[in-house]
């Protein structure tokens, strides 16, 4: 059975539409799956970011620290739960992720409403760093969200427009995996533009 691990940034758009292909794929199929941290704020740390992408980086590096707390203090399960709920309240409603917002997914999740104090501390920043870290090994180079490790190999990817139904989803999740498992594989890939559509969450849940 394959071990999968999926490292995605909560504020990426295309990295939402392929949690919600895995995780449906893998629950109809019975394979684990692992969702973790990684930040597109650590990854252009030092970066001349454009001003239409400033605003995505900025919130990156402050809900990473929410993250990276909420996993150290719950856990994967954790950190599955708020993005659950973040992500659908940001990709799927088209919500501003503002205090107050965040506040009130944390009450609905009874998390520690004192954790929405972390978004603005800049010591968690280390623990975000490391999660980043361990997302970049498992891809054995520099690379955005999604990232996906199959059996300790890596890829980018798989970067999807929609959520697949159940059957495309289904021989998807095997295509990866027979790609992951094929020595020598290493890139697969055509033009795509975004963002993606994202509305078919409700569909699949």
């Amino acid at each position: 059975m394959a071990a999968i691990d999926l490292y995605i940034d909560p504020v990426c758009p295309f990295g939402w539409v392929t949690a919600q292909w895995l995780l449906a794929a893998t629950r109809a199929a019975e394979v684990p799956v692992e969702l973790k941290q990684m930040s597109l704020a650590a990854l252009n740390e030092g970066q001349d970011v454009d001003a239409h992408h400033q605003p995505m980086i900025d919130s990156s590096r402050r809900l990473g620290r929410l993250f990276a707390a909420v996993s150290e203090k719950h856990g994967a399960e954790g950190f599955t739960r708020l993005y659950r709920a973040v992500g659908t309240s940001v990709h799927v409603h088209r919500n501003q992720l503002t205090d107050k917002v965040i506040a009130e997914i944390l009450a609905e999740l009874g998390m520690d409403p004192t954790l929405l104090d972390i978004l603005d501390d800049a010591g968690v920043d280390g623990a975000v760093a490391s999660a980043h870290a361990a997302s970049q090994q498992a891809l054995g180079g520099r690379g955005g969200s999604p990232i996906i490790a199959i059996d300790g190999h890596g890829f980018f990817g798989p970067v999807l427009t929609r959520i697949p139904d159940p059957d495309n989803g289904a021989a998807l999740l095997h295509a990866v995996i027979a790609a992951a498992r094929t020595p020598g594989f290493a890139v697969l890939q055509r033009p795509y533009s975004g963002p993606p559509a994202t509305e078919q969450h409700e569909e699949n849940n």
